[in-house]
C-alpha cells in the first residue's frame, strides 16, 4: 500500500483556503513529480473541498498531472521560432538517448520528456525546462550533455550554470529603459501629489496599458477608485503570448518599479491587496522577486503602513501552472482565486467585481513600470514621445529571421521597417506583429506604423524571411490556440478543432476552393461568438495568410473535383437505391 503523502509543512505554508489551491497542487506536484490520489484526499478532507473541484484544477493546467511524470521533467519548446531553430530533431535527439517515448513516462520514473508552448525564451532557443529551470540555445552537443546529466542522476545544482543562464539583450533604449527609479522615488512623488494628482498625471502622460488592448490607464483607475471598497491589484505577468518575452526581462531586472508601479495604484485607488501572477514557464525569476519583495517590506514600502502613508497593501506572489488562456485579464483573477482559469463573462469588468468580487485594477508588468516613472518624472516626460493616440514608448520582443533577436525599446510611431533594420533582418517575406493573436504583415506593409492608430501590439515581434512556409507557419499557430483553448464555449471548442483540421489537410495537399470557403465563414463565426479573445482571435492567422499569400495557398490547394467534399458525399448517399 502506497503511504500517504506528507504534506504538513506545505499546507503550514499556504493555510487553509480555495485561493491558495493552485499554489498547493504546484507544490505538490513539484515534489511527488504528480499529484497523488492521496494528497486530493487531504486536501478534501482538511479543507473541505469536493474531489470535482480539485481534480478539474488538474486536469485544466498543462503543469499538473494525476499520474507520474519524470523525476527529471523536460519539456521542450515547440513554438513556431523553436521549430525554425530545429527544435524537432533535438526532441528526437533527447528521447533516443534517454531511452523515452515522448510524452511518457519511463518504466523506471527517472525522466519524461514533452512538448510545451512558447516557453518565453524565444530570442535563445531553442529552449525549454527541466523542473522548472530554463534550458536555453539547445544544440545537440547540449541534448547529449543533459542527456548524459540525467542518466547519471546528476542533481541540477551541479548541472553546468550556464545550461540554465538567461541573458535579457535589449538592442535599443529609449524613455523606460533609460530611467531607471530608486526604489521609493515613486511612492515619495505619490505622496506630495496625492491621488488626484496621481490621475492627473496619468491622463496628461496618455498612458495606456501594455498589455495588448490599450486602455487608458486612468480611466480604469479612476473607475477603480470610484467603486466601492475594499479594493484590489492585480499584474498580469502571464506573458504566454508566443513570441513574446520582454516583460521576462523586466521582472528580472526591474522588479523593484513592478512593484512600485503596483503600490502606486494602491495607493491612488485604495487598495489593500495585491498580486503578481507569473506565469509557470517563468517560475525560475520566483526567488528573485521574493527576494525584492522582502527587501521592500524591510524598506517599509509594502506592509500596514506603506511609506507612512497610514494604508497598509502586501503583493503576493502567484505562480500559473502552464494554461495561455489566463492571459485573459479576469481568467487570470480566476487562477489567482485557485480555479480553472476560465474567462469570465463581461460585464461585469474587473474595476467593478474582480479578485473575490472586489474592485479590482488590473494592468501588464511594463504598464505598471512607466507608471512608476511617470509618477517621478511627470505625465509630459512621458508624453513628449510616440504619436496623438499612442503616448511614450513600447517595448518589442523581436525573434525570428532577425541577427539580433531581443529586446527593443522603440516611440509608439516608428515603421516596421525601422525596426527591422534595428534587427538586423534581411529577405523579409513576412511580420507578426502582437504574436498569432494580432496582425500578419507581408512585405508591401513595412512603411506601416507601430501604433495603436495602425499596427497596436502586445509586443511580440516575429519575422520570417522568405524561405519560410506561410501555410505551415499559420498551421503551427493554428494547433497552439487549439492546444490553449478551454472549451468552454463551443465556437472556440468547435471551431479550433475545423480550424486545425482544415490547415492540416491544406499542408497536405488534401484542400480545395471550397474548404477555404468554410475556413472564411468558420473564423467569422468564431470572431462573433466566442467567449473570450483566444476564440475570437484563433483563425487570424490563417485567414492573414489568405488575404496576404495567395500563392502559398494556391500552390497547395487541389480542385474541388479532386478533393473530398464530405458535405457533397451525404448528399449523394440521399440519392442511392435501399435495396432489399
Amino acid at each position: 500500500m502506497t503511504p500517504s503523502p506528507d504534506l504538513s509543512d506545505i499546507l503550514a505554508t499556504w493555510p487553509a483556503s480555495p485561493q491558495n489551491l493552485l499554489q498547493v497542487l504546484r507544490a505538490v506536484q513539484a515534489r511527488y513529480g504528480h499529484v497523488p490520489a492521496a494528497a486530493i484526499d487531504t486536501l478534501v478532507q482538511r479543507w473541505g473541498l469536493s474531489y470535482a473541484a480539485v481534480r478539474s484544477v488538474i486536469s485544466f493546467y498543462h503543469f499538473l498531472s494525476l499520474t507520474p511524470r519524470g523525476r527529471y521533467t523536460v519539456y521542450l519548446s515547440d513554438s513556431v521560432t523553436d521549430r525554425m531553430l530545429g527544435n524537432e530533431a533535438l526532441l528526437t535527439r533527447l528521447c533516443q538517448r534517454l531511452g523515452v517515448t515522448e510524452g511518457l513516462t519511463r518504466a523506471d520514473g527517472l525522466v519524461s520528456v514533452h512538448r510545451t508552448s512558447c516557453t518565453g525564451l524565444c530570442d535563445q532557443g531553442p529552449a525549454g525546462l527541466v523542473n522548472g529551470r530554463p534550458l536555453v540555445l539547445l544544440t545537440p552537443r547540449r541534448v547529449d550533455e543533459i542527456a548524459d546529466l540525467i542518466l547519471s542522476e546528476t542533481p541540477l545544482d551541479i548541472w553546468p550554470a550556464d545550461f540554465f543562464a538567461v541573458h535579457n539583450p535589449v538592442w535599443r533604449h529609449s524613455l523606460t529603459l533609460s530611467h531607471p527609479i530608486a526604489p521609493g522615488t515613486g511612492l515619495h512623488a505619490l505622496r506630495e501629489r496625492g491621488p488626484e494628482g496621481m490621475l492627473s498625471e496619468l491622463k496628461a502622460a496618455g498612458l495606456r496599458g501594455r498589455g495588448g488592448a490599450g486602455f487608458a490607464t486612468w480611466m480604469k483607475w479612476q473607475a477603480c477608485r470610484n467603486a466601492p471598497g475594499p479594493r484590489a491589484i492585480t499584474c498580469n505577468a502571464d506573458e504566454g503570448e508566443p513570441g513574446t518575452f520582454k516583460d521576462r526581462m523586466l521582472l528580472m531586472q526591474w522588479a523593484h518599479e513592478v512593484f512600485e508601479g503596483m503600490t502606486i495604484a494602491a495607493l491612488t485607488v485604495g487598495a489593500t491587496q495585491g498580486f503578481l501572477y507569473v506565469r509557470g514557464e517563468y517560475e525560475f525569476i520566483a526567488p528573485h522577486l521574493r527576494h525584492v519583495l522582502a527587501l521592500r517590506h524591510e524598506a517599509g514600502w509594502l506592509g500596514p503602513n506603506v511609506a507612512g502613508s497610514g494604508q497598509a497593501f502586501d503583493i503576493a506572489l502567484h505562480l500559473g501552472a502552464g494554461a495561455y488562456v489566463c492571459g485573459e485579464e479576469t481568467a487570470l483573477i480566476e487562477s489567482v482565486e485557485g480555479k480553472r482559469g476560465i474567462p469570465r463573462t463581461r460585464p461585469p469588468f474587473p474595476v467593478d467585481r474582480g479578485y473575490l468580487g472586489l474592485p479590482t485594477v488590473n494592468n501588464n508588468v511594463e504598464t505598471f513600470v512607466q507608471v512608476a516613472q511617470i509618477a517621478v518624472h511627470g505625465g509630459q516626460w512621458f508624453a513628449a514621445h510616440g504619436t496623438e493616440q499612442s503616448r511614450g514608448t513600447r517595448i518589442l520582443s523581436v525573434a525570428g529571421d532577425v541577427a539580433r533577436p531581443g529586446m527593443y525599446e522603440i516611440p509608439w510611431g516608428v515603421t516596421v521597417a525601422d525596426v527591422l533594420q534595428d534587427a538586423g533582418a534581411e529577405d523579409v517575406q513576412a511580420v507578426l506583429v502582437g504574436g498569432p493573436s494580432g496582425k500578419l504583415i507581408d512585405a508591401s506593409q513595412l512603411q506601416r506604423q507601430i501604433s495603436f492608430e495602425d499596427l497596436p501590439t502586445g509586443g511580440a515581434f516575429t519575422v520570417f524571411n522568405q524561405s519560410r512556409d506561410m501555410v505551415d507557419v499559420a498551421r503551427q499557430y493554428t494547433h497552439f490556440f487549439a492546444n490553449e483553448s478551454c472549451g468552454f464555449c463551443t465556437p472556440c471548442r468547435v471551431g479550433c478543432t475545423q480550424l486545425v483540421e482544415t490547415a492540416d489537410r491544406l499542408m497536405a495537399g488534401h484542400a480545395g476552393p471550397a474548404d477555404m470557403a468554410r475556413l472564411r465563414e468558420t473564423g467569422q463565426i468564431m470572431q462573433r461568438l466566442s467567449h473570450c479573445g483566444l476564440g475570437q482571435t484563433a483563425a487570424h492567422p490563417l485567414l492573414d495568410v489568405l488575404a496576404h499569400f495567395p500563392d502559398h495557398i494556391a500552390r497547395k490547394l487541389v480542385p474541388d473535383a479532386q478533393a473530398f467534399d464530405l458535405d457533397a458525399a451525404c448528399v449523394d448517399m440521399h440519392h442511392l437505391e435501399v435495396r432489399p
